[in-house]
């Protein structure tokens, strides 16, 4: 355990000091990982567990138990993460570092179904720990295992608290629609009060989706004209370069809307729309994100025809683990309406897909052109906020200024922010970082609740079925390597508007 070895490692990595005291000084923390054979836990966790191990932000006594259908030693479940270190883990570290951390890591074969696993998992848990330790459960696994697991951790007694603490982390997708979500969620909260459970959206750990609410509520300059009255629409885009990579099988089965709008947009969409909260507590910010997609009315099957558009890419049914004769959208644009007293009548277009012309996540906020036209030859753009998610992290605000040596022109400027310039190249950690060290502090504030998990799929849900059943709008094609269909373009020209493919040089029109 950690506490046997920490002081062996050096005071400095790479010539950062560590940071941090580390949480949960008392009692020991095991995490155990179901699903710890397989290529998550390989590329994000224990990279992420790992790194801050060596920030030391990790409790000062820890450890690592995997479990799964894989049959390892304890040392060839190291071995087999060492390796996924070296290839994954996007930062320099030394062996001596890695030696320090291996012997906190442990491995435990079984089947998910099988309640004698879990028996045996308890006692070696037991044996392991020595005494009292608190538990932090890794479900890294699909969601139809997820009630077969924690029926037989409560059947083992392996969730009593007793002066400890049980937590739960819940992989997305959380169900596959409506129904299958509110079941998920009476399954799980037979054995686990809502306050142990953690549904983790790795997009709410990124450090450029935090900074979303620290541009609006730690600046003054923003909330005021934050609402309908200055603000004419905005922007949400999640494009992906790549194609299927190794998830055709699973892609084909979910689409663009289960695997991309239910979650990471729609959570984007919250944070950018909702009203400030009492704190950022967990129960006051999580409250403000459920009234949010509260006020987004679901919509009727002429409503999805006239607000969304499904495309799929050119070559898609060719991939290798597609259905030929496959319908499943590769890219969706939605437009939503909250109609609530800030939002009422402001449009907001969301995108996404797969095979686009870059990586590209940002929001645009576009505002109200001048109400009068004030100066001759006046060729003024509407003022606009940029956020710039990845990869290019920042933030970016255009203005208007008057050009030199004219008489009244104008000119679009922006004013830039870089994280990489302000921070260094290497100041944004992982995602996963962020949120499992919430979770083993207990701070609940960037997971999702049930509620709002069960809200985000009743909008989502109609516009499934109307695909689905209806066919309609059509599936339209489009090009690798483009920004996605025409019809994707007409949606935004019949309000006037047109989408803004990102970068500064692009929106300032030069």
């Amino acid at each position: 355990m950690v506490d046997r070895f920490i002081n062996g490692l050096p005071s400095t990595v790479h010539g950062q000091l560590f940071m941090n005291n580390p949480p949960n000084n008392g009692l020991l923390t095991t995490i155990i990982i179901f699903g710890a054979s397989g290529d998550l836990t390989q590329r994000k966790l224990i990279p992420s567990l790992f790194n801050l191990f060596r920030k030391r932000r990790t409790p000062k006594k820890f450890q690592i138990v995997g479990f799964g259908g894989t049959a390892f030693t304890d040392e060839q479940f190291r071995e087999h993460l060492y390796k996924g270190m070296k290839d994954h883990a996007g930062y320099e570290f030394t062996d001596e570092e890695w030696n320090v951390f291996a012997p906190n890591l442990h491995y435990l074969s079984g089947k998910y179904t099988e309640a004698s696993d879990f028996q045996k998992l308890a006692e070696t848990l037991t044996s392991l720990e020595d005494g009292e330790a608190n538990r932090l459960f890794y479900m890294a696994l699909p969601p139809t295992l997820f009630p077969a697991i924690i029926d037989n951790l409560d059947a083992s007694g392996q969730l009593h608290e007793n002066g400890t603490w049980r937590r739960v982390v819940l992989e997305k997708p959380f169900g596959t629609d409506l129904a299958s979500a509110i079941t998920l969620n009476k399954q799980v909260h037979k054995a686990l009060n809502e306050n142990q459970i953690y549904r983790i959206d790795h997009y709410l750990g990124k450090e450029t989706v935090q900074n979303i609410l620290f541009t609006r509520f730690a600046n003054t300059i923003f909330e005021p004209i934050w609402n309908r009255t200055y603000i004419d629409h905005v922007q949400i885009t999640v494009a992906e370069k790549v194609g299927l990579e190794h998830r055709a099988g699973f892609y084909d089965s979910v689409g663009v809307l289960r695997d991309m709008f239910q979650n990471h947009l729609l959570q984007l969409l919250t944070l950018v729309a909702m009203e400030p909260p009492a704190s950022f507590s967990a129960s006051h910010l999580r409250n403000e994100k459920v009234k949010v997609l509260s006020a987004v009315q679901p919509m009727t099957p002429e409503q999805v025809s006239a607000n969304t558009v499904r495309g799929q890419y050119k070559g898609y049914r060719s991939e290798d683990q597609v259905n030929p004769n496959s319908t499943t959208p590769t890219y969706a644009a939605l437009r939503l309406y909250i109609n609530n007293w800030r939002w009422k009548g402001v449009p907001f277009y969301l995108r996404s897909g797969k095979n686009l012309a870059e990586k590209q996540s940002q929001i645009i906020i576009q505002f109200k052109e001048p109400p009068l036209a004030m100066f001759p030859m006046q060729t003024m753009k509407p003022n606009m906020l940029v956020l710039y998610l990845q990869p290019d992290e920042g933030l970016h605000v255009r203005f208007e200024a008057k050009a030199p040596d004219t008489v009244s022109e104008t000119r679009s400027v922006d004013m830039e922010f870089h994280y990489s310039e302000a921070f260094g190249e290497t100041a944004i950690p992982r995602s996963y970082e962020r949120l499992l060290l919430d979770a083993i502090q207990g701070d609940a504030s960037l997971f999702t609740r049930a509620d709002e998990v069960e809200t985000a799929w009743s909008l989502i849900d109609p516009i499934l079925q109307t695909w689905e059943t209806h066919q309609t709008p059509s599936l339209a094609g489009y090009k690798p390597g483009s920004w996605g269909p025409t019809e994707a373009y007409d949606l935004l020209a019949r309000d006037g508007r047109r989408w803004l493919n990102a970068e500064a040089s692009m929106m300032l029109e030069k």
